[in-house]
């Protein structure tokens, strides 16, 4: 089983930055997909970001352009990078892993994807 491990959540205040961090561990492989999916509070969970095992990234709307997703293969660690936080932003942050064939526009629909974190709070006021 791969087991998916995030960190970096907080509280922070409006236009300050934080990265998000997602350890993989176990039965892990570098060829799939990895994704970014955040929870607010009675919304169903929605896409932020992915990558894919090409590299090949893309974003929701709301976050184009202030966060970026990027990912250490040899670390086994996925990365969030957050800038000019709103409170919109404001949810439970998953990283999550998916099967490599995905595309484009399904890499962040979180019905594809087979292995979830516990998530991590983030929290902008």
């Amino acid at each position: 089983h791969v087991q998916l491990v995030e960190s970096g959540g907080g509280s922070v205040e409006t236009g300050q930055s934080l990265k998000l961090s997602c350890s993989a561990s176990g039965h892990t492989r570098s060829s799939g997909c990895m994704g970014w999916f955040r929870q607010g509070q009675d919304k169903e969970r929605e896409g932020v970001a992915a990558i894919g095992d090409d590299g090949t990234t893309t974003y929701a709307d709301q976050v184009k352009g202030r966060f970026t997703i990027s990912k250490d293969n040899a670390k086994k660690t996925l990365y969030l990078q957050m800038k000019s936080l709103k409170p919109d932003d404001t949810a439970t942050y998953y990283c999550a892993a998916g099967p490599s064939r995905l595309p484009v526009p399904s890499m962040t629909s979180p019905r594809w994807y087979n292995y979830w974190g516990r998530g991590t709070q983030v929290t902008v006021s």
